[in-house]
């Protein structure tokens, strides 16, 4: 998708803050940081939403996840963090290009949900 942001991300039209790069994914600090560590682990390829995945998607997001831990490592987060993908509207999903945040720091993060 030509006008996705992270689309746009990936081609070098949109500057970030760049953590990690390989041929499938990018990482990237997020520009609204929710916590000490906040980065977006993302495909390439363009996939609106986790409920999008096919699978023959699956060795890409199985990458995501395997490079996650050492992308929050090298981030600080070597006493845990937080993973999260918010998928479609009621997940709370702003951008649609499925993306995986990683958050943490060097205190514990509130709980996710009170109701």
């Amino acid at each position: 998708m030509s006008d996705c942001l992270f689309c746009r991300i990936v081609r070098g039209e949109i500057p970030a803050t760049k953590v990690y790069e390989d041929d499938q994914i990018l990482a990237f600090k997020d520009i609204a940081p929710k916590a000490p560590v906040h980065i977006l682990v993302i495909p390439k390829q363009h996939i609106a939403t986790l409920s999008d995945v096919r699978s023959e998607d699956s060795a890409v997001l199985g990458h995501l996840l395997a490079v996650t831990p050492r992308i929050a490592g090298e981030q600080g987060c070597s006493d845990g963090f937080r993973s999260i993908i918010n998928t479609g509207r009621v997940g709370g999903q702003e951008v649609y290009h499925l993306h995986l945040h990683i958050l943490g720091g060097d205190t514990p993060l509130p709980a996710m949900l009170k109701y």
